[in-house]
């Protein structure tokens, strides 16, 4: 159920769809014309000659297969494949007992450090072929490492972008271009509301690594700090860089609000652009594809790069397999993932969509994109922001992969938010305190 919310109380998390939160912890190739042979080196998928007890077993989280439903299609590949739509026991796995190969749906900065650390997992590097590896983008292969070795094996990406419904900033006057920098991405949520275009002028996530984040690493992208006898970075509050984010997402706020007869209102940033009363919007790139998709003219979506803070810098995440340590189906769940990942089909229903549903999640592959730019097929021609998207993965930046990693921002999210919503007048004397309180909670963690 989607939440409206006086801002004299927290802004809500608003993510139903591609949550990134923990919750409870944790031989044959279909590519329908998208052959290896086609990809320029990559070998060929491993023989499913293994003997083993039991058919390969998949645990998805339950957002994946509904946002994708073309996985359905490459499980006809691997006959008796067990699947489960939920996250799977890791207590289980913890004891040796978890009847699951794979788990798809782990994002590396919320999850893999702990996974690793308790021992439930291992890396892909010994199963996953090596021209894979060298086929993932150099940053995402980097996100969804520790120590040089392969964890979660990425699937879906995510960057943080700008986007904009035209025909709103057309009627406030405004031209059909998006604002490149913070200052005049502001001036235009000013004069969405001044115009009567739209009650609401921009919206943003309220959760950390979708906003703080991303606006934190338009200014800068050293905006980490490690602590001592700790050797993973953490986010720092602190940091110039995010003061300044804050800054920023306390003027989007003034323009995030809609008036009612009991005061002001924050109304959840999806349920404002998908009901079309919002100029500007900052979140991750597949939901604004998403809730256009609902509008009557869903042609007046734009994205665009997230406005400069001087860096041009945004972040990104993606949503990947990790490998159960105890799994019986080594050999097969790496193939099991070829094939998944490569498959055309789920990509030209993610970024072309259906009748129903438009995701826009990217592979995280180069020779997909090259290939695509020599032989452009037409579902890629109509849809032009998957180059901006592309060039954006570029320039972006991962959290670090820390146990905190995404718990530093729920922890810290209350102190910032004192800041947005007036309680406390000094940014600087907020972000302290949410610093202070993740340093607190990874003490009495030891």
């Amino acid at each position: 159920m989607k939440r409206t919310q006086s801002t004299e109380n927290r802004l809500p998390d608003s993510r139903e769809h591609g949550q990134i939160s923990r919750r409870s912890f944790m031989q044959t190739m279909l590519m329908s014309g998208f052959g290896l042979s086609r990809l320029n080196g990559l070998g060929t998928v491993r023989s499913f000659s293994a003997q083993v007890s039991r058919p390969l077993s998949v645990a998805y989280q339950d957002w994946i297969t509904p946002l994708h439903p073309g996985i359905f299609d490459v499980h006809a590949a691997f006959p008796d494949l067990l699947f489960l739509n939920e996250i799977p026991n890791f207590a289980d796995a913890q004891n040796g007992s978890s009847p699951w190969d794979i788990y798809v749906g782990v994002t590396p900065f919320a999850d893999i450090a702990a996974l690793v650390e308790s021992g439930v997992i291992e890396p892909w590097d010994d199963y996953i072929p090596a021209e894979i590896i060298e086929d993932i983008i150099p940053s995402i292969r980097e996100e969804g490492s520790i120590d040089g070795k392969l964890y979660s094996w990425p699937f879906l990406v995510d960057v943080v972008v700008q986007s904009y419904n035209a025909n709103v900033i057309t009627r406030a006057g405004l031209a059909d271009m998006p604002p490149t920098t913070w200052d005049e991405y502001l001036d235009n949520a000013s004069a969405v509301v001044e115009s009567g275009a739209a009650p609401i002028g921009c919206s943003f996530d309220p959760n950390g690594w979708r906003s703080l984040v991303a606006i934190a690493h338009t200014f800068s992208t050293d905006v980490y700090y490690t602590l001592e006898g700790d050797t993973t970075p953490l986010f720092d509050f602190t940091h110039p860089a995010a003061i300044q984010a804050l800054e920023v997402m306390k003027q989007m706020l003034v323009h995030s609000t809609m008036p009612t007869a009991n005061g002001s209102q924050y109304v959840s940033d999806e349920q404002v652009f998908e009901s079309q009363a919002v100029g500007y919007y900052v979140t991750d790139h597949n939901a604004p594809l998403r809730f256009a998709n609902l509008w009557d003219d869903p042609s007046a979506l734009r994205l665009a790069a997230i406005p400069s803070g001087g860096t041009n810098s945004t972040v990104f995440w993606t949503t990947g397999a990790c490998l159960f340590k105890n799994g019986q189906n080594k050999e097969i769940a790496a193939a099991y993932m070829q094939s998944l990942t490569y498959d055309e089909r789920i990509w030209r229903d993610s970024i072309a969509g259906t009748e129903t549903l438009h995701t826009g999640q990217l592979p995280p592959y180069q020779s997909l994109y090259a290939v695509w730019e020599e032989n452009p097929p037409e579902w890629l021609l109509s849809n032009p922001w998957v180059e901006l998207v592309r060039e954006q993965i570029e320039v972006a930046k991962a959290i670090p992969n820390h146990t905190f990693g995404v718990r530093q921002f729920v922890i810290a999210k209350p102190h910032w938010e004192n800041y947005l919503l007036g309680s406390e007048s000094d940014p600087l004397v907020a972000m302290q305190a949410a610093k202070d309180a993740v340093v607190a909670a990874i003490q009495r963690e030891g």
